[in-house]
């Protein structure tokens, strides 16, 4: 009889320990969990806490008894592993908390033991009123202090999407909230204009937002934390509770005693079956490290969804099977108060540090149809290879339609798609869904026309000031558009009055087009430039420029218009 040990049994030890007992009913599984919880949604942690999830066992997917049940699993809770002994075959585990050490036997063993959070090194991170959302006990601790103590302010000290999750439900609960973030901007895996989005939204929702801004020490004095804080927003700050949301690190520790090789991420190297060094020990989940599917740098995807589809290629080599785990995507979607925020492939950054060449386009297009009552503006940044215009990455904003685009993208940069194959798609319309061009059409439509030739265009960086020479700004928005707002030095000319007006524009410089979004202001780039003018789109319109503008009126004064 065979004997299949796993180490952690959360998302992706869970998974494999099913699935190997769907392909082998004889086996003798083992699950052994630090933690007193297996198989829980850990997704769901923030939502549990501001009550859209309302009891706790609604969280949880399995318990031992229910996998004994269903699938004939030994499950061992409150049991830590220790070492692993890959000459004998054994893991030596230790029963917490009494530290009663016992010794499992493998043949087969599957490393899942997850990530482990980022604690700052500094006085006062082990504060009973500073707090985690890593697993259920922590996350109840939370949701039972905030119970009982009914707390007016708290700080969450990181904008990833967990903290930004987290602000939103706090909120809900009526907490005064401030977000704090070293880096100089929200959603690492987004692009700076693209967070911009979001950042100008958490702060209409009256969150305290404070980017470029770095916790030295936390000090608890009347019943008060006291935060100090460096960075463009030093001094101090008050709250009654810290939430930490800096991250996470894969838990390589085991198996880096064990003698296994690591990556260049710092996760556990695994080949295309997971397959560690060490040929009868797999690894999946957050410790295990992936291959991004843009770059082809290696990096690790802390992802639910990735981690099950890995735990089933190993139980599926293990039986015999062919399957294997590609390169990942890090598509990933949150729900930001009232938008949604999704992502799938590279971001600017991870193309630049992997030395590609590169171009982007941006776009505003409804959600559906716009006789459609109850569509909503999306923002979309596509990026793909310079010359071949494959698709590299794809962000999407919006109130609503963010996640199907993104999940399209997602598809077609899995496919090896390009831009043009993007806007050949035959996609599903319906007035109540999208416009019969969809906007994922629509951005492999406009990526085409760069990557052709057929449309110069300008970026957010590249917006030219009131002094620059040789350079014309040019609004062709309607005027009702132009006065309730444009950029500093634009000529307006209403798009229906440019062929009648052309005599207006200089013809010894380049003339810089914007319109609300940026499909007026491309007409209007085609038009000029047949008549001999040296026309550029501002990629993105007053959209993209406006919320830049505002992120950035934000950080100098603390508000905005």
């Amino acid at each position: 009889m065979a004997k299949y040990l796993v180490i952690g049994g959360v998302a992706a030890g869970a998974a494999f320990a099913a699935k190997m007992r769907r392909l082998d009913e004889e086996a003798e599984i083992t699950v052994l969990e630090r933690g007193p919880y297996v198989s829980y949604a850990n997704c769901g942690l923030p939502y549990y806490i501001g009550g859209v999830i309302k009891d706790e066992p609604e969280l949880i997917l399995h318990t031992p008894a229910t996998l004994k049940g269903r699938f004939n699993l030994n499950v061992l809770v409150n049991t830590e592993a220790t070492a692993i002994d890959r000459k004998r075959k054994t893991v030596t585990a230790k029963k917490l908390p009494g530290g009663e050490l016992l010794e499992h036997p493998y043949d087969k063993l599957l490393l899942a033991p997850g990530s482990y959070a980022v604690r700052p090194p500094i006085a006062g991170a082990d504060l009973p009123e500073v707090f985690i959302l890593k697993d259920v006990g922590g996350t109840a601790a939370l949701k039972d202090f905030i119970n009982t103590r009914k707390p007016a302010q708290a700080a969450i000290i990181g904008g990833g999407s967990v903290g930004l999750e987290a602000a939103e439900n706090f909120c809900a609960l009526g907490i005064k909230t401030a977000l704090i973030e070293a880096s100089g901007q929200v959603m690492p895996s987004f692009d700076p204009e693209m967070a911009a989005i979001l950042q100008n939204h958490i702060r209409r929702k009256k969150i305290d937002l404070r980017l470029n801004t770095v916790i030295s020490g936390i000090e608890k004095k009347g019943g008060k934390l006291i935060l100090s804080l460096n960075g463009e927003k030093g001094g101090d700050l008050k709250a009654d509770f810290v939430l930490l949301s800096m991250g996470i690190r894969p838990e390589t520790s085991l198996a880096a005693a064990a003698g296994l090789k690591l990556g260049k991420s710092g996760g556990i190297k695994v080949n295309r079956f997971m397959q560690t060094s060490d040929k009868d020990i797999y690894a999946a989940g957050d410790a295990a490290e992936s291959i991004h599917i843009a770059t082809g740098r290696p990096f690790i995807a802390a992802l639910a969804g990735n981690a099950g589809k890995q735990a089933r290629v190993a139980a599926g080599h293990i039986a015999g099977g062919k399957r294997s785990f590609g390169r990942v995507l890090a598509s990933a979607v949150a729900k930001v108060f009232d938008l949604t925020a999704a992502v799938t492939g590279a971001n600017e950054k991870d193309l630049q540090a992997a030395g590609f060449n590169y171009d982007k386009v941006y776009l505003h297009p409804a959600s559906r149809a716009a006789y459609y009552p109850g569509g909503a503006p999306l923002s979309i940044k596509l990026l793909f290879a310079s010359g071949s215009g494959k698709i590299l990455g794809a962000q999407v904003v919006g109130e609503s339609g963010a996640d199907k685009r993104a999940d399209v993208f997602a598809a077609a940069l899995k496919a090896g798609l390009t831009v043009c194959g993007l806007g050949e798609l035959e996609l599903v319309y319906a007035p109540p869904y999208a416009s019969a061009r969809d906007p994922a059409n629509y951005a492999g439509d406009i990526a085409a026309q760069v990557l052709e030739g057929g449309l110069k265009q300008a970026f957010w960086q590249d917006w030219p000031r009131p002094d620059n020479e040789g350079r014309f700004l040019l609004d062709v928005r309607t005027a009702a558009e132009y006065v309730r707002g444009s950029v500093a030095g634009a000529t307006n000319i209403p798009l229906h009055e440019l062929r009648a007006r052309t005599g207006e524009l200089p013809q010894d410089k380049t003339i810089y087009i914007f319109c609300q979004s940026g499909l007026r202001s491309y007409i209007a780039c085609r038009l000029l430039t047949q008549k001999g003018f040296d026309a550029v789109n501002m990629s993105g319109g007053y959209v993209s420029w406006r919320e830049i503008d505002l992120d950035q009126e934000w950080l100098k004064c603390g508000k905005a218009k």
